[in-house]
């Protein structure tokens, strides 16, 4: 009993906070599915991977925040509808509602059948960016979590290496703690430009974070 009794203050604490979060109560009023969109936001004010006449990968993208704020960002005047400059590509294994201009191919990338459709959608173009916020299902073991982290970040910049321009960039969420430091490495080794951040919008007492990698080495 004991146990679901803290079970049950820790979701009230959780929903509360919810509620109250200013990230929340923006998004609802801006239209964007998840607070998450503010997380990329400030990556791409502060680095500026995103805008009109790219092509962009959004990895892991539902519910579709990210694809919403990239989607904006290759608009005209930002507008959420309407006409899109460039090619937003997104994909998750879990189904995702549609957004205007946005290929959505749902499955897994590593399948042939997932990875002819991108191809086909590519027509023979290089990525600009890809973006990946994906996260396992947390077990709240550290360590098999920490692993399954780092297997999707591995998963990302394998499929960056296959698809990205040699300026292209990959923006991909860690959890900072077991294994992170590896994870950083794999960046290096891979890109000449490194930039680990910390975006206002995640919250403070949460591990995650955010590597950004840019120019293929």
């Amino acid at each position: 009993m004991k146990v679901k009794t803290q079970s049950k203050k820790v979701n009230k604490s959780w929903l509360n906070d919810h509620v109250n979060d200013p990230y929340v109560k923006l998004a609802q009023k801006e239209g964007y599915r998840a607070r998450a969109a503010y997380k990329l936001k400030e990556i791409n004010e502060t680095l500026n991977l995103i805008r009109p006449g790219m092509v962009v990968v959004d990895l892991g993208s539902a519910p579709g925040a990210w694809s919403q704020y990239t989607r904006r960002c290759m608009a005209p005047q930002g507008a959420a509808v309407g006409e899109l400059d460039g090619t937003l590509i997104a994909l998750d294994i879990l189904p995702m509602a549609a957004i205007e201009g946005v290929h959505f191919l749902q499955g897994d990338f590593r399948e042939p059948e997932v990875t002819t459709q991108l191809i086909d959608l590519l027509a023979g173009r290089s990525v600009n960016t890809v973006i990946s916020d994906m996260a396992p299902n947390l077990s709240g073991i550290e360590s098999a979590d920490a692993a399954r982290m780092a297997h999707l970040v591995e998963l990302a910049v394998e499929f960056a290496v296959s698809h990205l321009s040699p300026q292209g960039a990959l923006v991909v969420k860690v959890f900072h703690g077991s294994g992170y430091s590896q994870l950083v490495k794999l960046f290096k080794d891979t890109f000449k430009v490194v930039k680990p951040i910390k975006p206002k919008a995640s919250r403070s007492n949460s591990s995650e974070n955010f590597i950004v990698g840019i120019g293929l080495k």
